[in-house]
């Protein structure tokens, strides 16, 4: 998998006082730069190296910089700091291809789904979870809502639960209503930088007004008649926790496609297939039409389930087209 150019500069030379900080949003063309315990607005000066295949500002939420700092209280950012990781996913509504980044420079990504209204989306949990995979970014699902979830839904949620337990993903059970699992949650994010992640409706932002009381993010009703999420946060942003570190919240992701990965990469990236991979005949087997194949073998023998069989069936048909995912 291709690695992003992640260090930017404008090689500027300014005389003014300069410091080095975190962006913890991202409002149009201005960033919000973490300095010690200050916050500097801050614009791009100069022009950034731009890749042809990336379809936003070259400044992340997330990134390491450097600001020159003016009388006024705002700022210039002048340098941008190489990146450990990133966030991104195929740009939606776009040409092939391009790419968004989401955050940058993150400990955990939290994969936030709703027991109810709205459902589980598993395309969207393991397009999420191949990213991750792929970037060497840890990853665990929280399933919200679970005050909303009915007697005849458990078994098949407790199903759905098990799956991804049973691959090792951390799965924590919550309820921004009732405080359910919402120790155990702030007890996992402390002295980390860490993304809460999903599509809108699944209460990220409730969860967030709970972890960290004092927060007001806005919050909205999933609609009756959609049973979809109302977007509420707009941008991404960083906030710092009482107990230490960073949460972000993101915009509610409908779309999340697959960047960087061929399809012969893709099946490395399913951690449950890794011990079949050394049965395939051929090394680049991408497992769908060829003889021998070691994981078709395996989720006929029951151990590999189906469920993610068939989610990477979708991921790889769309890798193949180089269509915009859904999730679905």
């Amino acid at each position: 998998m291709s690695r992003p150019d992640t260090h930017y500069t404008t090689g500027a030379r300014d005389d003014g006082d300069q410091a080095d900080g975190v962006v913890i949003r991202s409002t149009g063309s201005w960033y919000d730069v973490r300095v010690g315990e200050d916050v500097i607005p801050s614009k791009v000066r100069g022009k950034f190296r731009l890749r042809d295949d990336v379809d936003t500002n070259p400044v992340a939420v997330g990134d390491r910089v450097t600001v020159r700092l003016n009388e006024d209280r705002t700022g210039f950012i002048t340098e941008i700091h190489e990146r450990t990781n990133q966030l991104s996913r195929r740009a939606a509504g776009r040409r092939v291809g391009r790419e968004s980044v989401i955050i940058v420079n993150i400990d955990f990504v939290w994969i936030i789904q709703s027991a109810r209204m709205p459902a589980p989306n598993p395309g969207f949990i393991d397009r999420v979870l191949v990213t991750t995979e792929a970037h060497d970014i840890r990853a665990g699902l929280v399933l919200n809502k679970m005050d909303l979830l009915r007697k005849s839904d458990r078994e098949a949620f407790e199903s759905f639960r098990a799956l991804y337990e049973g691959l090792g993903y951390p799965v924590l059970a919550t309820s921004a209503e009732t405080g359910r699992g919402i120790q155990t949650l702030r007890e996992q994010l402390q002295g980390r930088t860490s993304v809460l992640t999903g599509p809108s409706g699944v209460g990220k932002s409730s969860l967030l007004n709970v972890l960290e009381p004092g927060l007001d993010i806005k919050t909205a009703d999933v609609s009756e008649k959609t049973r979809k999420g109302r977007h509420t946060t707009t941008y991404a942003a960083l906030f710092p926790l009482s107990g230490g570190g960073y949460i972000a919240d993101t915009p509610g992701i409908r779309e999340f496609g697959v960047l960087h990965v061929e399809p012969w990469e893709l099946s490395h990236y399913f951690i449950e297939f890794e011990t079949h991979l050394e049965h395939c005949r051929f090394p680049t087997c991408t497992h769908d039409h060829e003889p021998d194949c070691g994981v078709k073998a395996a989720v006929d023998a029951g151990d590999v389930d189906a469920r993610r069989y068939r989610s990477y069936l979708n991921i790889l048909d769309s890798i193949r087209r180089g269509e915009h995912d859904v999730g679905r």
